[in-house]
């Protein structure tokens, strides 16, 4: 079976690369849908899941989940990450609530009966991240900027914020900017001491991480393949007609979330490896254990 030898399509999908992608490389439709698929998206996660058992020997852990999913909130829990793996795990659409399940997997029978798709909006929160991943010296190694181009690179991601993010636009300063406190008996942890009663930076300040839970959100799209096919024009005929249809799904914001998760996974393990030496793993934590040391006694 081989992808090229499917018929071509001719009523380009709306939300897809299909008319974009034939009118730059001025060919065939099928060339651009199928590189432009999602399924790329495996490969990404294969690597996250290297880059997680790196990450897991540094005392870092990456949990990805649904916070909203067509229009339905579920606020996520206050609790430890391993409750918060529990919760997520026992939810057959990856929130931190299952007791919305039925909810939302009903919203999502109802769509797929009207040929329609589903959005909704992910989070990933990284712990145990050490001071000083990423930069502020430099824009294209700020840890901040790499990270939303590394999860808006996700295909139907349309939009990315960090801690508070887009609500920080809305609030005064003295609501937004988190307060620092020392605390000695903290000292020997991944902070340093250096507390936060709030986390509204989601961890990152200036480009590099600052010893919080790193929390950052995603709002994934629709999926532009619809049953009920939206208006489009023939390419060959420049006459008004449906849009092709291809296999498609309702939703995959679960699974959105777990790309996203090994995305993030991905891109701290490379900040990682920047600042501490990649050599070999013992050199990497003999480096980490070293600035921990030397951070402490500044």
């Amino acid at each position: 079976y081989k992808l090229e030898r499917r018929d071509d399509l001719s009523r380009p999908r709306p939300g897809h690369g299909d008319l974009t992608g034939a009118m730059k490389y001025l060919g065939p439709i099928r060339g651009v849908l199928e590189r432009a698929s999602a399924r790329e998206t495996t490969v990404r996660v294969a690597a996250g899941a290297v880059a997680r058992q790196l990450l897991s020997k540094f005392g870092i852990d990456v949990i990805g989940y649904v916070v909203e999913l067509g229009g339905i909130r579920i606020e996520p829990c206050q609790g430890s990450l391993e409750e918060r793996l529990r919760l997520r795990d026992s939810s057959e659409v990856y929130t931190l609530d299952p007791s919305k399940d039925a909810e939302v997997k009903a919203l999502i029978d109802e769509c797929g009966k009207e040929g329609d798709t589903l959005g909704g909006i992910v989070e990933v929160r990284v712990e145990g991240l050490p001071f000083g991943l990423g930069t502020h010296a430099q824009w294209d190694l700020k840890l901040d900027g790499r990270l939303a181009q590394a999860v808006m690179a996700v295909q139907a991601i349309k939009g990315v914020e960090i801690g508070l993010g887009f609500e920080a636009a809305r609030r005064r300063g003295s609501q937004v900017h988190d307060p620092i406190v020392y605390d000695e008996s903290k000292k020997q942890s991944n902070t340093l001491g250096f507390e936060r009663p709030t986390n509204n930076a989601g961890g990152l300040e200036a480009g590099m991480t600052n010893g919080q839970p790193l929390v950052i959100r995603a709002a994934k799209k629709p999926i532009s393949t619809l049953a009920k096919k939206l208006p489009s024009v023939n390419l060959d005929t420049k006459e008004a007609e449906p849009a092709d249809y291809e296999r498609s799904d309702i939703c995959a914001v679960p699974a959105a979330s777990v790309i996203v998760e090994n995305v993030v996974a991905f891109e701290i393990a490379r900040a990682l490896v920047e600042k501490f030496g990649n050599d070999s793993l013992a050199e990497m934590l003999a480096r980490f254990d070293l600035f921990q040391k030397m951070a402490r006694e500044r």
